[in-house]
């Protein structure tokens, strides 16, 4: 972690204390750095307001707040250049939603920061259809639902959800989005295009597949073509700390969390929703310095903390891909369980519970299943299931608990292992009891 994260935690910390929130400071190794940021801008989704002050407008208020925060602590650079929002900005683009959700902007927003707002086909216009499209340009004096920014020289492209019946995207859309293209390499085809638009390109970051269903494809082809991409959608509510959720191919798509709650897919399961998953709310703050890397900085909101950090070497060089699935795989190294770790064995009405420490990572990256295997006397396998860890958070449990629920009278043994987000196992934490 960089030198200059220490002060996005001390401005984390002089923030949330304005509000009387509790806050434990990360220990920081401190490192020299020559990152320093040109520009700066916050990258969120899935606000989903309902209405004005309710819950989700709070969030997206502090969330703004809190980027401001980190960009007036930073002595080399403190302006928070852009505020981007990926799309379902409202629940169902009813008007009065838009204008609460314009409000809660409003309210906090500095007349020096560019807001990039796109709304998508979900919830955006569900229930207005192509009046949610007029009214959001009337409401944001927009001449066009599909945009292109300028901030510092950097180019910032929205595509919101077309004019065509029964479609998210048209071809239009398509036509517009490499001209669009075509003018930001003309400019500088060495920096990185910020592309976003609320789906996920299929088959990039976590929750793209066809399987998971938060996948489009529409532009891809597209944007298989320009390396300089970077681009930034939600859809999902998958956790932005997963490192699944940054990707690198033939260009670069991130995941954005969601300021709702999240969500996941665990093998064959899809939207599973974990025990406190509404209170998990998760946005980035994006720099980039003058060597055009890019510093992504995942934000617990709920926790009030630094959830995680990426440096990308300039992506408009397609030499520079270092978080490519298999790069990753590749670095994905075996969880442990510490030397004197035990499992203990509950009982209780005659059912049976597992209580094990958590694994440590060895490779940086989260734990992000752990499995449990049960086998009677004669070692056959009886059970197995998995139990899916707090990794999204920015805090995680020290303990997990695996049910196992009524077993007949016996003899059994039980193995858990500590899984990564690319499958690699740690060894067996075992135990034996009787039942």
């Amino acid at each position: 972690m960089l030198k200059t994260i220490i002060s996005i935690y001390l401005a984390i910390i002089t923030f949330f204390g304005s509000f009387g929130a509790s806050f434990m400071k990360p220990e920081v190794p401190v490192e020299e750095s020559d990152f320093v940021p040109v520009l700066r801008f916050m990258a969120a989704s899935d606000t989903h307001v309902k209405a004005a002050n309710d819950e989700q407008s709070r969030r997206l208020q502090k969330a703004i707040k809190m980027s401001y925060a980190i960009a007036d602590a930073d002595k080399n650079y403190n302006k928070l250049d852009g505020i981007l929002i990926a799309g379902d900005t409202t629940d169902d683009g009813l008007q009065s939603q838009r204008c609460a959700f314009k409000s809660a902007v409003d309210s906090v927003i500095r007349p020096e920061t560019q807001f990039m707002p796109l709304i998508a086909q979900a919830h955006d216009g569900g229930t207005y259809d192509y009046k949610s499209l007029d009214y959001f340009k009337e409401l944001h004096e927009l001449e066009s639902s599909d945009n292109h920014y300028v901030l510092n020289g950097y180019h910032f492209i929205t595509i919101s959800r077309a004019y065509v019946d029964g479609v998210r995207y048209a071809d239009y859309q398509r036509e517009w989005l490499k001209e669009q293209l075509e003018e930001a390499v003309a400019d500088d085809p060495n920096k990185p295009i910020f592309v976003s638009h609320h789906e996920h390109v299929d088959n990039t970051v976590y929750g793209s597949s066809d399987f998971e269903g938060w996948d489009d494809a529409f532009f891809k082809d597209i944007f298989m073509e320009y390396p300089q991409i970077v681009h930034f959608s939600g859809h999902s509510h998958y956790p932005l700390s997963d490192p699944r959720s940054v990707w690198q191919g033939d260009f670069t798509a991130i995941g954005t969390g969601a300021l709702y709650y999240v969500e996941l897919t665990v093998e064959d399961v899809r939207t599973v929703h974990p025990e406190g998953y509404k209170d998990e709310v998760q946005f980035w703050v994006v720099e980039v310095d003058a060597n055009n890397r890019i510093r992504l900085i995942g934000i617990d909101l709920t926790e009030e903390k630094v959830l995680c950090e990426y440096i990308l070497d300039n992506p408009a060089d397609p030499a520079n891909r270092e978080y490519t699935p298999e790069k990753q795989a590749a670095r994905s190294k075996a969880p442990v369980f510490d030397e004197n770790a035990e499992i203990e064995v509950k009982k209780s009405f005659g059912k049976v519970s597992l209580v094990a420490p958590a694994a440590k990572s060895t490779d940086g990256m989260p734990i992000t299943l752990y499995r449990v295997f049960l086998y009677d006397s004669d070692g056959n396998e009886i059970k197995k299931d998995w139990v899916l860890p707090d990794y999204y958070s920015a805090t995680v449990s020290p303990t997990n608990t695996f049910s196992l629920g009524n077993l007949a009278k016996g003899n059994y043994t039980a193995k858990i292992v500590a899984e990564t987000a690319y499958g690699v196992q740690s060894a067996p934490l075992e135990v034996s009891f009787s039942k």
